[in-house]
Formats: C-alpha cells, structure tokens, sequence
C-alpha cells in the first residue's frame, strides 16, 4: 500500500467536484441561454430524448452555443488565412472594403476541423434567369 496516498482525499476532490456540479445546474435556472429552450426540447425529441428538467435542457443549449461559437471562430481564421493568399493586387482593392465574406468552403473547413463532414451538390444553371418563374424573367 502506498503511504502516500490518503482515500480520503480522493473523496474530497469528489464533494468539491459534486458541489461544483450542484453549484453550476443551480445556475442554469437563472441562464437565460441564446437559443431558446423550446428549439432545444424540439430537438432532443426529434432525436427521441426527453426530460422534464430544464437545466438539462439549457445545459444542452450552452454545450450548442459554445459549439457554434467555436465554428464560426474557426470558420473566420478559415476566412482570414483564404484572404492571405489572395495577390497583393487585387487584395488592396479588397481592402478598401475591410468586410470579410464567410464562404461556404470557410464553414465546410471548419466543421471538417469537428468531425462534420459537409457536402452538397454542386448547382449549374445554363443562364442566371434558370429556376426563376417565367414571369419575373427579363429575358
């Protein structure tokens, strides 16, 4: 046996760790989180979960936020890095706008960064008017 080690501080680090837990579902009753509870509930018995507890539900919905904010993060650095490698001559042009577009291929590298692979079809349209109603043509 091992002098050193003391079981009851293993069950010490366990109460810190349970009130730390008690202290943090407590404090989602006052978190009123970004996205709302009812889109979460759809969700999570769209995928067959349910649970009267709103504080698992706003766990849920926090785990999500930080989720997307860690995307759209990423996706930016995605953005920033695709800017750089633009040509210096046409780069000044662009930076008279100082707006940076999120791309789809920016988000696509992102989510692939988390696992999410993103694919879609690729659309062709033989003229831009293709898909239009006919009658809002100016062809």
């Amino acid at each position: 046996m091992n002098p050193n080690h003391n079981p009851q501080s293993s069950d010490g680090g366990r109460h810190d760790d349970d009130a730390a837990l008690t202290e943090f579902l407590a404090s989602l009753m006052d978190y009123t989180p970004t996205i709302p509870d009812e889109l979460v509930e759809h969700y999570l018995a769209k995928s067959g979960f349910q649970s009267p507890d709103i504080r698992l539900t706003r766990l849920v919905a926090v785990a999500t936020q930080k989720f997307v904010a860690e995307v759209a993060g990423d996706a930016l650095q995605h953005c920033k890095a695709r800017q750089a490698t633009i040509p210096k001559d046409k780069r000044d042009r662009q930076q008279k706008d100082k707006r940076l577009v999120l791309t789809m291929e920016d988000l696509t590298k992102a989510l692939h960064d988390y696992g999410v692979n993103v694919r879609h079809q690729e659309y062709f349209a033989d003229s831009p008017s293709t898909g239009m109603d006919p009658a809002t043509r100016d062809e």
